[in-house]
């Protein structure tokens, strides 16, 4: 590490124009000042321009029989702030970051400045990026890219599901909103709920499959067991559906539902502040419906246009008829004599044909054989239209995915094989006191899919560019980490959990007997009972204080 920062000063020094550069100088650089500036004092050399500049810039201090360069001391302050040679860098930089607590840039410098006078922010930059500690402490930004869209062009391919916390706003015992969005349409269908047990979330979801019907894929945020729970109860229910879990975690295909989230938090709040209602459970209906008929940026359409092939329709209000008349309509006649009424024609051929779109079926059981014929014409004409709205959502999204991947690209250059790489871990995967990455070294890249290999072992899961971060230095090298554990095989969670820290979470017993014995878990570790163990019940394995 030492080695690598004086090679990084070294690149810094060559860089400088200036040859008086009073932050970094060689230990003969510093003799000479020393040197100069006692001859000067003593009145041995002339006191030119540049020397009066010596004066002004430099003192000596003897301490310990050893001769310091320092800054000189003003009346007014009384802390001496000594030079150091760029051999010397290192071990002040280095000694400052070990009493910080590995603290970062801000911290160091205000220790610096106190003692020192000529130790600059990149050489302390340069110092953190080679610290392996600072690198899996290091917080990562969020990204907000993906490098791998998923892209789907059949209807009910894929479905996603997330869960909104309203437990802070409990009304009639629901507490939770159950977000249930199809991935071609954008269509959300919301569903309050009074817990989030998959039996429940199970039985809402039969609700939409007998609708809408079934998709291939169902996909959550929550984790693959919530996920499998979910589909175990619906084939309990219903037999003959078959439906797989999608990956978890995987923020390409969940972005889309968080952000459906936030629209539904916002129009729920705007419902209830205008209603002056907390009654959240009856507004998700009229939620919903805003939701679906307002358009989707990434289709470039609204999700019920998508879905149904026409826009939603609101009643009269919806197929033209100016508001001033709608309020003088009352029955089926007065419409028939609006359409009569010349005065209105301009709005008549708007009018039938949304009237067609929307369909009477009172009509279609006495139709005739003319008009049977008519309508089937009708019906395939919506089908067609539903068909072409759904192939334009789907070149709406395929020109989104190529904007993401153009702005990716020109973001995350490819990796190398054999950079070192941050790779987060999330926070239930991590324990109290463990760092927030875990560093890596890449073996092998397909498909833009980069395999990675830990000091503890290869992580089974592939990670696209967005979701690790490369490091400037290379912490771990390739050969060595292949040769000890090339056919070892672990999961992100077991290598983070080969730590100091140990692995995640804490244990918890859940005992209704006292905790008396060793069956209880956590006396059986000896540990003492936690609050989040068993509550106010009585325990005989908690500490007095």
């Amino acid at each position: 590490m030492e080695n690598k920062f004086k090679a990084a000063i070294d690149k810094i020094v060559s860089s400088k124009k200036r040859g008086d550069n009073i932050f970094y100088f060689s230990f003969e650089e510093y003799n000479n000042k020393i040197q100069k500036i006692k001859e000067l004092k003593i009145g041995t050399l002339k006191k030119t321009v540049t020397n009066k500049r010596l004066i002004r810039k430099y003192d000596v201090v003897s301490i310990g029989g050893k001769e310091k360069l320092i800054k000189p001391i003003v009346d007014n302050e009384s802390d001496v702030l000594y030079y150091v040679t760029v051999d010397e860098l290192f071990e002040v930089i280095h000694a400052a970051h070990l009493s910080v607590g590995h603290g970062g840039r801000n911290r160091m410098m205000a220790v610096l400045k106190t003692k020192y006078c000529n130790v600059t922010t990149e050489a302390v930059m340069a110092y953190l990026g080679l610290c392996s500690n600072c690198q899996v402490k290091q917080s990562n930004p969020k990204r907000g890219l993906v490098t791998k869209p998923i892209l789907h062009s059949a209807f009910n391919s894929r479905a996603q599901i997330d869960l909104i916390d309203m437990q802070s706003q409990n009304y009639n015992n629901y507490r939770y909103i159950m977000n249930y969005q199809v991935h071609l349409t954008k269509f959300v269908i919301l569903k309050p709920l009074k817990t989030k047990r998959a039996e429940e979330i199970a039985l809402n979801l039969i609700d939409i499959y007998t609708i809408f019907g079934a998709p291939a894929i169902l996909h959550s945020d929550n984790g693959r067991e919530f996920v499998n729970s979910i589909i175990t109860n619906l084939n309990e229910m219903w037999g003959d559906i078959k439906i797989v879990h999608g990956k978890p975690r995987h923020s390409q295909t969940q972005g889309s539902i968080e952000r459906a989230n936030r629209d539904v938090e916002e129009i729920l709040a705007s419902w209830m502040t205008d209603n002056k209602s907390k009654d959240w459970q009856m507004a998700l209906k009229f939620v919903q419906f805003q939701k679906n008929r307002a358009l989707n940026s990434g289709i470039g359409r609204s999700p019920y246009e998508a879905m149904f092939g026409c826009t939603a329709r609101t009643g009269l209000a919806s197929v033209g008829i100016p508001y001033d008349e709608i309020e003088k309509l009352k029955s089926e006649e007065d419409i028939e004599e609006l359409f009569n009424n010349s005065n209105h024609s301009d709005h008549i051929n708007a009018v039938e044909d949304d009237l067609v779109s929307v369909g009477d079926l009172e009509n279609e059981v006495n139709l005739e054989t003319e008009n049977d014929l008519r309508n089937t014409k009708d019906i395939d004409k919506r089908i067609e239209k539903i068909k072409d709205q759904r192939q334009k959502s789907v070149i709406c999204l395929e020109k989104q995915a190529s904007k993401m991947l153009r702005l990716t690209n020109e973001k995350f250059s490819k990796l190398d094989v054999g950079t070192t790489v941050r790779v987060p871990i999330p926070d239930v995967d991590r324990a109290r006191g463990s760092p927030r990455n875990l560093l890596a070294v890449i073996i092998s890249c397909e498909n833009d899919m980069y395999k990675l290999c830990t000091e503890y072992g290869v992580l089974k899961h592939k990670y696209t560019r967005a979701q690790i971060s490369p490091c400037k230095e290379k912490f771990l090298e390739l050969d060595e980490a292949m040769k000890k554990i090339k056919d070892r095989e672990i999961t992100l969670r077991e290598a983070a959990g080969h730590g100091i820290a140990g692995h995640q979470g804490f244990n918890r017993c859940n005992c209704k007997t006292g905790c008396g014995t060793k069956k209880c878990a956590c006396n059986a570790a000896e540990m003492l009972c936690s609050s989040k163990c068993h509550g106010n019940q009585n325990c005989h394995n908690k500490s007095l204080l």
